[in-house]
Order: C-alpha cells, then structure tokens, then sequence
C-alpha cells in the first residue's frame, strides 16, 4: 500500500511541478471563469432570482473543468510518456489517482478566485456552497480523467471530451444549484457524496482497462 500511495504521490507532484513550470491550464481556467462571471454579471438582468446565477456559476465552473481535462492528457500522449507509465510495474489505478488529484488541485485554485468574484458580481456564498463545490470537484476529477484518458487516444478529444463528460455531470449541476440554493441543503450534499463514491469506484476499477486500450 505505501509503493502505491508512493507511485500517486510521485505522479501527482509530476503534474503540479510541470504546471508551476509551464503554467498552461490554470491561468487559461482562471480567465476563463472570471470572464464567464464578467459575461454573466451583464448578461443576467437585475431581477433575476438566486437560482438563474447560481446555475451560471456553476455552469462556468464546468466548463472550466472542461478546459483542464482536455489537456490533462495532451503532454503524456504527446511524448508517449504514458506508454511508459502503463508498463510501469505498478498498478495502473495509481496513474487515475494520481491525475486525478492534480486535476482537484486545478479545480480547487480557479474557484478560489471564481466564488469570492461570485460573491463580489452576484451574491454572498455560503457554507452550503463551498461544500457542494468540494464534493463536486472529487466528481470532477473522478469522471473527468477516466473520460480524458479515453478521449486523449482520439485525433477529436477537444470534440469528444465534452460529449461524453458533459451528461454525466448533469447530476453534479442538479445537486450542486440544489445545496447553493434550497433549504434542505442537506439532501444535495448526501447526493454529490454518493455521485462521489459510486463514481470514483468505477473509475479506479475501470482505468486499467481504459489505458490499456
């Protein structure tokens, strides 16, 4: 269990240590999503209710997730540096786990600036919120670079990512306006937490094979 905790932390640090140098994704996700608020602040009249700018918020983060994902894979593919990992003698999962993780890095860094421009163009953000948002991005992260992974094989994966991730973070959206904006906040969270779980067990599961294809 230590060689493979030790394999996704060595992976993780990889990817972080390769943005810091190259700082590629996240200042693109950064002005992307500060754009999206700036667009929506203008774009949404005044009368508009809690609902309709929550639902933008978390529309802009999604694609903002959109955006990381489809380069997640790009500089493995590219130098055929996965190739390498999979014949690794570890366990393939740990290179899910370990994208993954960078991946929530990302994430977590675009809505620390993207939630207090939230609050400073539309509305304060509560704790609910900020809960729905870190369950939300294990979600993310968890679909999201098992999807990236197959799509990076494909000439197309700017095209195909978005078609297959986009319907399955449906139910992330649902959930997440649900906790920002009702009253039984509750009840959303619990359902993010059990997207979570279910979907993190058939990514891991599932990525060996996914790679290996």
């Amino acid at each position: 269990m230590t060689g493979y905790l030790g394999d996704v932390a060595a992976l993780a640090r990889k990817d972080l240590l390769l943005e810091l140098r190259s700082r590629d994704t996240v200042p693109a996700m950064l002005l992307f999503v500060v754009s999206a608020l700036v667009v929506f602040r203008f774009a949404l009249p005044a009368e508009s209710s809690d609902l309709a700018a929550a639902g933008l918020l978390w529309i802009a983060v999604l694609f903002t997730a959109v955006l990381a994902l489809t380069r997640a894979f790009v500089a493995e593919r590219e130098q055929r540096v996965l190739d390498g990992l999979v014949l690794a003698p570890s366990d393939r999962s740990a290179i899910w786990l370990g994208k993954g993780i960078s991946i929530l890095a990302f994430l977590v860094v675009a809505e620390l600036i993207a939630l207090p421009a939230f609050a400073l163009f539309f509305a304060p953000v509560d704790g609910y919120a900020v809960a729905a948002f870190a369950l939300a991005d294990i979600g993310l992260a968890a679909v999201g670079t098992l999807l990236a992974a197959m799509a990076a094989a494909s000439r197309a994966r700017e095209l195909l990512l978005p078609l297959l991730f986009l319907p399955l973070a449906i139910p992330i959206v649902v959930g997440g306006v649900g906790a920002s904006v009702e009253p039984d906040a509750g009840r959303y969270l619990a359902f993010l937490a059990l997207y979570d779980a279910l979907f993190a067990i058939l990514a891991w599961a599932s990525f060996e094979y996914v790679v290996t294809e």
